[in-house]
């Protein structure tokens, strides 16, 4: 008998069933350290234990994003090992802050099933929950994956799509214990934008870019454990490829989102998202980001909906007449993040 593991395929799925995803993963300065000399990611109250005490908290948080893909990490060789394609996400929200020393475990459950009429692959959708050392939630969030199927004459499970919020409700936002933006010190977080100043429909060119090196995204995604072979293995792909981690594109987006959105300190829901496009080494990525929305949250605190998009291409360029996405895009997220109001 084998002793290795080659993944779950579609068939192996069960409507309702609990998935708990092995080997925690305990959080240190290292991984701060780390995520900071992969991505330009300059956001105060991740840097500084010191901003983040004046803001109410014990200390600096972890980057939201190090939370999910550590999260995202643990499910991989459960859900998306054999996957087509990582397809969406809805109903995320961060829960709680994550610290340094803090250990994250992940399960899974198996909330829809629909076998595509090829008969060769299916779409899997899973409710993830993160939780910390003391079992807390800590992150939860919808994902779906294409799956593709071990057996191709395996029957078809009965079609169960779940019906999923369009965005996080405002009054459903978690804002993290402790946390004030009374005091907050507009010169230390390096713009002097609140929440106010940002209109409904303005769109905003975060103007830098950066190029993909082959070891960096490769060197991100083992850093989160994610063993998906698409990303590793330059023979799982007829064009001999490795296919860049969405995720790494989504950390790489946020970062560049600084320069226009200093003050939007936390990720606090992902509505949706959409990896629009396949992204590969050697390509450029830049960042633009829309305004959706805006909420008060009390504390000197307010939520901004916000588009963020990453693209090869030109700002604000996002579908073409066709209602598809431009084949430049990357990635097109939308989140809430807090910020001063």
């Amino acid at each position: 008998m084998s002793k290795t593991n080659p993944g779950r395929f579609f068939e192996d799925y069960t409507l309702g069933e609990t998935i708990h995803h092995a080997v925690p993963r305990t959080l240190a300065e290292g991984e701060r350290a780390l995520y900071t000399a992969l991505y330009p990611q300059r956001f105060a109250l991740q840097s500084s234990d010191a901003f983040a005490l004046d803001c109410g908290l014990d200390g600096a948080p972890m980057d939201d994003l190090i939370t999910f893909h550590t999260v995202f990490g643990k499910t991989v060789p459960d859900i998306s090992l054999n996957a087509v394609a990582n397809l969406g996400y809805a109903e995320g929200r961060f829960l709680r802050p994550v610290f340094a020393g803090d250990t994250l475990r992940s399960e899974s459950e198996v909330i829809g099933l629909k076998q595509n009429s090829n008969g060769k692959s299916g779409v899997v959708w899973v409710r993830t929950t993160g939780f910390n050392q003391a079992d807390e939630p800590v992150l939860s969030y919808v994902r779906w994956v294409m799956v593709r199927k071990r057996d191709l004459d395996a029957p078809a499970p009965e079609t169960v799509i779940p019906e999923l919020a369009d965005a996080v409700a405002a009054t459903d936002l978690v804002v993290p214990e402790g946390l004030d933006f009374d005091g907050y010190d507009f010169t230390l977080a390096g713009e002097p934008h609140r929440a106010g100043d940002y209109e409904t429909g303005e769109r905003i060119d975060h103007v830098d870019g950066v190029t993909i090196e082959e070891a960096e995204h490769m060197l991100a995604t083992r850093l989160w454990q994610n063993t998906a072979k698409v990303h590793f293995d330059a023979t799982h792909r007829e064009d001999g490829k490795r296919l860049i981690y969405g995720g790494h594109v989504i950390s790489l987006a946020r970062a560049l989102s600084f320069n226009g959105l200093a003050n939007a300190q936390s990720i606090v829901a992902i509505n949706g998202g959409a990896h629009a496009n396949p992204c590969f080494a050697g390509d450029t990525v830049r960042a633009w980001s829309e305004v959706l929305d805006r909420a008060d949250l009390g504390q000197g605190i307010a939520a901004l909906r916000l588009r963020l998009v990453a693209t090869r291409g030109e700002a604000f360029a996002l579908r073409g007449e066709d209602g598809r996405y431009l084949p430049d895009v990357l990635l097109d997220l939308d989140y809430w993040a807090l910020m001063p109001a």
